[in-house]
């Protein structure tokens, strides 16, 4: 069993990274078997968790690769009870895996909005269906475990073109505010992240003209967040004492007004 020291708070948790294969994902899971957690990792894009665990595992961390599309609640379960079984029960699970499709809602991009209603909620919602059960039961072995889900600066702030994404991540934060009081009297913390704009892949999804403008724009006035700074940010609530529970996280670009 690994042994719990200064070094590696986190030995003996086991934790769960969706949206692992890049950005924010990748970040963590680096972050987090680096502390001494034993980290599944998933994501859809099987080759990069394979190079993923494979400088996990060079730097002497524990990693399980496995490739899951999140809208699949079937095949989400399966990686639960696989999880469990190889590296025993999540205590830490970091809901990230998610998509940012901003247009116009006079386009009637409606393919868009049907992708990040599938990602952004349903997907987050099969995770959370599948391991609550575990977070539950290592919180009862150990006194604390940690579901955080990222969500949004758009969940409180108002952006022009992004009414979709916003919802979609207001409803994160607010969800995540009612699992605390329910998990909560049983040790298990529940964070929402609300970062502003971090330096991922989301950019380059984006397709409508406009935001890329503003996207483009923006990164020239500020220094934007890097998903390093996510990452230290989901550690340091991570090794807070059980008693501290970080319900609402807002990290932000200094220089980004709103």
């Amino acid at each position: 069993m690994s042994v719990h020291t200064p070094a590696h708070p986190l030995a003996g948790r086991v934790a769960v990274v969706t949206g692992a294969s890049s950005g924010i994902g990748e970040a963590t899971a680096e972050k987090l078997a680096s502390l001494g957690a034993a980290v599944a990792l998933l994501a859809r894009r099987a080759d990069r968790l394979d190079d993923l665990t494979a400088r996990i595992r060079k730097d002497g961390g524990t990693a399980l690769p496995i490739a899951v599309d999140v809208t699949d609640a079937t095949a989400v379960q399966a990686a639960a009870d696989r999880i469990q079984a190889e590296l025993g029960t999540t205590g830490l699970l970091f809901n990230n895996a998610g998509v940012m499709l901003p247009a116009p809602i006079e386009e009637l991009a409606t393919e868009q909005w049907q992708r990040q209603i599938d990602l952004n909620i349903t997907g987050l919602m099969n995770v959370i269906g599948a391991f609550t059960p575990q977070l539950v039961a290592a919180a009862a072995s150990r006194g604390v475990a940690d579901l955080v889900n990222t969500s949004s600066i758009a969940a409180q702030n108002i952006f022009p073109n992004f009414a979709v994404y916003s919802a979609t991540k207001a409803y994160v934060t607010h969800l995540s505010r009612h699992l605390r009081t329910e998990l909560g009297p049983k040790q298990v913390r529940v964070s929402a992240v609300e970062p502003g704009i971090v330096g991922t892949e989301l950019q380059s999804h984006v397709t409508d003209h406009g935001v890329q403008q503003w996207l483009a724009d923006s990164k020239q006035s500020m220094d934007w967040l890097t998903p390093q700074d996510i990452a230290d940010t989901i550690a340091f609530l991570a090794t807070l004492p059980p008693r501290a529970n970080l319900q609402q996280i807002t990290i932000m670009p200094t220089a980004q007004p709103s």
